[in-house]
């Protein structure tokens, strides 16, 4: 199938770290917040000027300007509605964005508040672009040692809970990695809900042997699980798939080139992939940007991409019966 009429299904993506830079021009306008530019060409110039980071830790705080602008429940709520429309013009199918409801309560929200903010931009946006749907998964933080915040993320993974079924489909953790150890934050993946986490980016693999301990099913990057292949049966046989931002793990320096990237021989050594941006607005890149550099830059075929699509509607945090809908729907895409 030519690469260009691919469907495509993200499940790695950050609310705050993909708004359409018309909806944070905007919002940044009528709020009254500095802007490194003085139009939005030149802010969008801006956000490609500076997707390069030096690490991960450089990339975290570019999201401090997009979470100045989601403190309140209309801002929020108008984020998710523009993004998920955008990612339907663009092609999408279906996408779990993820957002961390603990970040936006600078104004007074509680995180109720936050994810039922978010629920309605959802909302919004399903019911104007059918035939697209999107998941939305609860972010617990890494912000420093456990206990600085571990109330508020249980508090978030007991909202996933809650919520399971009405929008939202299931928990991730966040953050820097590498300030604790990830087993640290055990609790946290304690309660029965779907989980993805981050690891085995800006850290070695012993962070995705953590993850695997959690008994996640996804793995948030992990492309480190390459440098240590006592880890790849495991996770082969546990059926865990590997959410790969190749652009964000290149401008992260956690990998030195799209031609080193280690995602062809992961997939060929028969491990489950599937390719996401991590953060399109902060990165500068879509997904179709993403498709191209797989096969122009990674080694990747148009079929490895099909098959990582199907990985991707496999892996989706759905209920069985819509799960089968969308993979029945990619496979009929490819055929």
């Amino acid at each position: 199938m030519e690469q260009s009429k691919l469907p495509m299904i993200e499940l790695h993506l950050h609310l705050d770290g993909a708004i359409p830079p018309e909806t944070m021009w905007a919002l940044a306008q009528e709020k009254g917040v500095p802007m490194p530019a003085e139009t939005l060409e030149g802010f969008q110039h801006w956000l490609v000027e500076t997707s390069d980071c030096a690490d991960v830790n450089t990339y975290l705080a570019r999201f401090e300007l997009p979470l100045q602008l989601m403190q309140d429940a209309p801002s929020i709520a108008r984020v998710t509605k523009d993004l998920m429309t955008e990612l339907s013009r663009q092609g999408h199918i279906y996408d779990e964005i993820r957002f961390a409801p603990q970040l936006h309560r600078r104004e007074g929200l509680m995180q109720r508040q936050a994810i039922e903010a978010v629920l309605e931009g959802r909302r919004q946006a399903l019911a104007e672009n059918p035939g697209y749907d999107a998941g939305i998964l609860l972010c617990a933080m890494c912000i420093g040692p456990e206990t600085v915040n571990m109330a508020e993320n249980l508090e978030t993974v007991r909202l996933a809970k809650e919520f399971l079924g009405r929008g939202v489909v299931g928990a991730d953790l966040a953050g820097a990695e590498g300030i604790v150890p990830l087993q640290s934050f055990h609790p946290v993946f304690d309660l029965a809900v779907p989980a993805t986490c981050h690891a085995g980016d800006s850290q070695g693999p012993d962070t995705v042997r953590d993850a695997l301990s959690f008994g996640v099913r996804r793995i948030g990057h992990g492309h480190h699980i390459y440098d240590e292949p006592s880890l790849w049966e495991p996770a082969i046989a546990r059926g865990v798939t590997l959410e790969i931002c190749p652009t964000s793990n290149i401008q992260c320096h956690t990998q030195p080139s799209y031609r080193e990237h280690p995602a062809t021989k992961l997939l060929d050594a028969g491990l489950r992939l599937c390719i996401s941006t991590d953060n399109m607005t902060l990165a500068a890149v879509s997904l179709a940007d993403e498709y191209r550099h797989c096969v122009e830059d990674m080694g990747l075929t148009p079929e490895d991409l099909g098959k990582m699509l199907v990985f991707a509607a496999e892996a989706a945090f759905l209920p069985e019966e819509k799960k089968q809908k969308l993979v029945a729907r990619v496979r009929e895409a490819l055929s």
